[in-house]
């Protein structure tokens, strides 16, 4: 006769029997300080302009923004990512730099209307620049001028900490951008400064509602050429190490939802370093959408992702459903 199976002394569904117990010893938390929520600024005056592909997000003037802000504050939202639409763009994107420019502008009524909020600052060209590319263009080529584009970088991070930045993230993966922003911060007298560098941003099909909000998409070509190619996960972290050797001070992973191995392999292998991760407007969009047609229920998947994101490894995230979750983790 066979003896009996013994009996199972540990049962892992004893941790899982309520709520509560299910809180006590969870492994992975989400809080609205973990989250960062992307602004877009445009020129003009009056009411804001809804995006059709972002429901619940708008182009904000200079107008609306204090209203916004202080639905901001009383969500406890703390931290905010400003992207801008200028009045008017040329080859150089000029207003980028600009004294006057849109973000210049923006700042000090943010800051006048919550100066406790955490405001990084979007550092790149697409926005700006009549072409929709992220630097400087070669003549002859029509190509990205990586080396042109590092001095116009340069000036631009410059005059976003003179506005009154707290973050400078530029975001055109372009070589040596981290190296030519934190000289030009340190000569400036902004030591202090930290750069927050899309060190590893994929040339993605995740960002099309984006590009309708900055009004930024390229009238030619792709940025291929400068985003990493969605196949490859060992350059990513060649990326970062080029980042950290020219003085960045936290890393980035753009898109997030669809490459949760690669924060996972980042924060891994530099776990000393803060890690964020852009859960980008078409990540955000396909849950908005499926959510519309009753598919999923919105605030369970978004729950879900956004924690995913945080158990890979990401000690914050740029995400569109900010304000959602601030109201959501209220009740």
């Amino acid at each position: 006769m066979r003896p009996a199976a013994p009996f199972p002394a540990s049962r892992l569904r004893r941790l899982r029997h309520n709520g509560a117990l299910r809180e006590l010893v969870k492994e992975t938390t989400l809080h609205t300080d973990n989250l960062v929520l992307p602004l877009f600024i445009r020129h003009g005056h009056g009411d804001k302009k809804p995006i059709g592909s972002m429901p619940g997000h708008y182009q904000h003037t200079l107008d609306s923004l204090p209203a916004e802000i202080d639905t901001l504050t009383a969500l406890g939202i703390k931290n905010i990512i400003l992207f801008g639409i200028p009045a008017k763009k040329d080859p150089l994107g000029q207003d980028a730099y600009s004294d006057q420019g849109i973000i210049q502008s923006a700042i000090p009524v943010i800051k006048k209307a919550a100066s406790e909020l955490l405001v990084m600052v979007d550092t790149c060209f697409c926005e700006y620049t009549d072409h929709g590319h992220c630097g400087v263009l070669d003549g002859a080529t029509g190509a990205l001028d990586n080396d042109k584009t590092l001095a116009l970088l340069a000036k631009q991070a410059v005059s976003q900490a003179q506005a009154g930045a707290d973050i400078i993230a530029p975001s055109g993966m372009i070589d040596g951008m981290v190296q030519a922003i934190r000289q030009a911060l340190d000569q400036a007298g902004f030591t202090h400064l930290p750069i927050l560098s899309y060190s590893v941003k994929y040339a993605s099909g995740m960002y099309g509602p984006f590009r309708d909000a900055a009004e930024g998409a390229p009238k030619f070509g792709d940025r291929r050429t400068h985003q990493m190619h969605f196949t490859n996960s060992e350059e990513a972290l060649r990326e970062c190490a080029h980042d950290i050797a020219e003085g960045a001070d936290m890393l980035m992973v753009k898109p997030a939802h669809t490459y949760l191995d690669i924060i996972q392999r980042v924060k891994q292998m530099y776990p000393e370093l803060p890690l964020g991760a852009y859960h980008t407007s078409g990540e955000f969009a396909m849950i908005k959408a499926a959510a519309e047609k009753n598919w999923l229920d919105e605030r369970v998947a978004a729950l879900e992702v956004l924690t995913a994101i945080r158990r890979a490894g990401a000690d914050f995230i740029i995400t569109y459903f900010a304000k959602n979750v601030a109201e959501w983790l209220k009740k």
